[in-house]
């Protein structure tokens, strides 16, 4: 009898703990249903996943025109648009501010946020790009050498702005100089 009752409670066990094994997995792994009527409808127009590795890297949406050049017709219009919106000095240009940035469109919104907040611009562009230049950064709060996004280098040298709307009215600003200057 005590086996009998022992072996009904190891039957118990393992139909319990197996049945909830079982229920996790889905009746054919989960969203294994999908993913064959996905591959099946999608491989003939080439939606399939693709072996080539260059395919999986993400490519981003700014152009390739992006970098500065100060040649072109778009930068000499663009370097005098900012002198006379007061975004550079006089004697300043644009290749030598921008140079720390990886993009044109980056350097461009720090400029904005720099005069919409009073943040001196070179604090905000070692915040950003994390390059420690040779302007003085000392008066800047918490500069740091690791790099970081625009909204958060505000936030950092002005706790009391709205950091991500100044960001994003920089940002918004930077994007019609570049459409202005084309």
């Amino acid at each position: 009898m005590k086996k009998l009752i022992a072996f009904a409670a190891v039957a118990a066990l393992f139909l319990a703990f197996g049945a909830i094994s079982a229920s996790a997995q889905g009746p054919a792994g989960n969203g294994a249903a999908n993913a064959v009527v996905a591959s099946s409808g999608s491989a003939s127009s080439g939606g399939s996943r693709s072996y080539n590795p260059l395919h999986w890297i993400k490519k981003s949406k700014s152009s390739g025109n992006d970098q500065i050049d100060p040649s072109s017709d778009r930068d000499k219009k663009l370097d005098a648009n900012l002198k006379s919106a007061g975004l550079l000095a006089q004697n300043g240009n644009l290749s030598d501010s921008c140079s720390p940035f990886t993009s044109l469109h980056d350097c461009l919104a720090t400029l904005h946020a720099s005069k919409n907040t009073g943040i001196d611009f070179n604090c905000l562009r070692a915040d950003v790009t994390g390059v420690q230049t040779s302007a003085d950064v000392s008066a800047c709060k918490g500069a740091s050498d690791k790099r970081m996004d625009l909204h958060k280098a505000i936030h950092l040298q002005n706790p009391a702005l709205d950091a991500k709307a100044q960001a994003k009215s920089a940002d918004e600003q930077a994007q019609n100089d570049l459409k202005d200057a084309q």
